[in-house]
């Protein structure tokens, strides 16, 4: 058989249009009835931020997660203007009082290109084997149906959920009997930071700074724009860009900014969406400033005994799609190496998707990342 010609194109049938999101949610009008364990079942307050915080961290320890919570962390779950905590949220207690168990599912306000809605829960150890865990999945499932439908955001959508590689079998189990599939796998590196930290110069207008509150606007329109071609990433409103920072360390955050853009190329990308995004169009013509890289950067004090090592954690790093290849997430990243090391942490910590399209890995590896340990994200696709 002949090759074809070099002038043949490959011709993939249109996708066939999306049924509306109402219709494919399939979201029950009522939610099936919690009441395994003998617990009492209710929506969740912000009263119960200290006892959920107990709950979540035995569950963690339990499971063997590498992490620990703090109550500030909890009490932001009830602090978040988008989310409707009493629809959203279930916890069961016990004849005393004590949470056993605890569901709640949450949404992105700014979900662009496919609406997902989030699911966490957990059952106590004491209290599993009861049936518990599978009618708490059940009511989240339907209550996330429901959330979808609610959307009215004509978009392919997802129900997903996280886990540890190392979660209990059981709770794999559970994940896939309610059609669960593990979508995406993501790899906890760390760095020894005894080891010299690389100076990566930068070229041109690019500029090193300090991150400052002044500067946090326009690096989240760097990270909306990193991002778009990143699987299952969407973009962050401004008020879920801010949101949920306890534990941020501006100290050890580093930007890298472009202090002379070439404007109107850059506008000119826009027009096609090939550089900027239409948010950063309007910072240009605005002569706002423009920042290019970032790393952002958290302190998690109380994950330092469950690893067994101090560390400062890269929440998120990237890099404008117009200045990819100039080193300068890269520089940010150092950056924020250097001021870990500084502060007496022994190690840097980061973590990536195992098919990131931005060659990360390679990146990390080359500045001495090691693989610590695993996570998953299980999802239906709808």
């Amino acid at each position: 058989m002949s090759s074809a010609s070099t002038t043949d194109q490959v011709v993939h049938p249109p996708a066939p249009p999306l049924a509306p999101i109402a219709e494919r949610a399939a979201a029950p009008s009522t939610l099936p009835a919690v009441t395994a364990g003998d617990l009492t079942w209710r929506p969740a307050t912000s009263a119960d931020a200290p006892a959920l915080l107990t709950l979540r961290n035995d569950i963690a320890e339990a499971d063997q997660e590498p992490y620990r919570e703090t109550l500030d962390e909890i009490e932001e779950l009830f602090t978040a203007p988008w989310r409707d905590v009493a629809a959203d949220t279930l916890v069961g207690a016990d004849a005393d009082g004590a949470l056993r168990a605890y569901a709640m599912v949450d949404t992105n306000p700014g979900d662009a290109r496919t609406v997902r809605v989030f699911l966490a829960g957990g059952v106590h150890p004491t209290h599993r084997a009861r049936g518990i865990g599978r009618e708490v999945l059940a009511w989240q499932v339907a209550r996330a149906r429901q959330v979808l439908a609610a959307s009215g955001k004509e978009l392919p959508a997802r129900l997903a959920l996280y886990g540890e590689d190392s979660d209990p079998p059981a709770k794999v189990r559970l994940y896939a009997r309610f059609g669960f599939a593990p979508r995406r796998f993501y790899a906890d590196l760390r760095r020894d930071l005894a080891a010299p930290v690389p100076e990566v110069p930068l070229d041109g207008s690019l500029r090193l700074v300090p991150w400052s509150p002044e500067l946090d606007e326009a690096t989240r329109l760097a990270h909306n724009d990193a991002f778009r071609d990143h699987w299952g990433s969407e973009p962050r409103t401004a008020e879920a860009w801010t949101h949920g920072r306890s534990h941020h360390a501006p100290q050890w955050s580093f930007l890298v900014v472009d202090d002379a853009p070439d404007v109107d190329a850059l506008l000119a990308g826009a027009e096609t969406e090939d550089l900027v995004d239409e948010e950063t169009a309007a910072a240009l013509r605005a002569g706002e400033p423009l920042v290019v890289g970032y790393q952002m950067a958290s302190r998690y004090d109380e994950d330092f005994p469950v690893r067994g090592y101090s560390f400062g954690y890269t929440d998120i790093l990237g890099v404008r799609r117009a200045y990819r290849g100039r080193r300068a997430a890269v520089a940010a990243l150092a950056a924020g190496m250097r001021a870990f090391a500084a502060d007496g942490m022994q190690y840097a910590s980061l973590d990536v998707d195992t098919e990131n399209p931005s060659g990360a890995h390679g990146l990390y590896a080359s500045l001495g990342y090691e693989k610590v340990s695993g996570s998953r994200m299980y999802s239906i696709e709808i």
